[in-house]
């Protein structure tokens, strides 16, 4: 039986975050935040993604033939717009109000929803900045990164360069083996900070500014790594 989306959670009440953790972010360029939707709610929209993703990378090719950035992770953009009950969530209020409180801003407008399931067994992603991809005239930018399923360091859970956001635009430099390369050394020379947050359960979400440097270790597990983006 198919799900209403009237039926689902509307993820509309507040998450309230602290002044130290808005000041931890905008000071680090990312936080992660535990809790951000409760375990009924994940379980609610978590299937439906999945089976959005599956139906949509069913032409994608063996992870022998892809290169670098291929084996990172299936990529599925705007599933928004092909299911209301997907809109639902990326259109969430509780999202869209953590953000604008951790950019200090009235309101924020949504730029596109990513679900980034990192396969079992699939590669890492290589150091990369997001908004060398966006074409927007400003910095007020921010990536909510949200596991549907609980996830260990093991399957890609993602580093993230404290501070590497105040150097703002790096370069021509997408997501590759040369970003990696090149964005390493950068780190190391800076002497910018490596976090990683460690396990996450389904429903904790880390935020990230367009600028700041972040990465993911491969899946080295038998498990799906399932991710919403937005």
């Amino acid at each position: 039986m198919a799900v209403a989306a009237d039926t689902l959670p509307d993820l509309g009440s507040d998450y309230p975050l602290t002044p130290q953790q808005v000041t931890d972010f905008q000071r680090d360029g990312h936080i992660c935040l535990r809790g951000v939707c409760t375990e009924g709610e994940i379980e609610a929209y978590s299937p439906l993604f999945a089976e959005a993703v599956a139906e949509r990378a069913r032409a994608v090719k063996p992870m022998d033939e892809r290169d670098t950035y291929g084996k990172a992770f299936l990529q599925i953009m705007n599933l928004w717009r092909e299911d209301a009950r997907l809109k639902q969530y990326v259109y969430s209020r509780r999202f869209a109000k953590i953000a604008a409180e951790l950019l200090g801003v009235p309101g924020v407008r949504l730029y596109h929803d990513q679900a980034l399931y990192k396969e079992p067994f699939g590669g890492h992603t290589p150091w990369h900045q997001d908004q060398h991809y966006w074409p927007l005239d400003t910095d007020h930018t921010v990536t909510m990164w949200m596991p549907l399923v609980d996830i260990t360091a093991d399957m890609g859970v993602m580093d993230f360069a404290s501070g590497s956001h105040r150097l703002g635009y790096l370069g021509d430099m997408p997501i590759s083996d040369e970003s990696e390369a090149a964005w390493s050394r950068l780190i190391q020379e800076k002497g910018f900070s490596v976090v990683n947050h460690g396990d996450m359960h389904a429903g904790d979400a880390t935020f990230h500014t367009g600028w700041t440097l972040h990465a993911a270790l491969a899946n080295s597990t038998p498990r799906m790594r399932d991710v919403m983006t937005i």
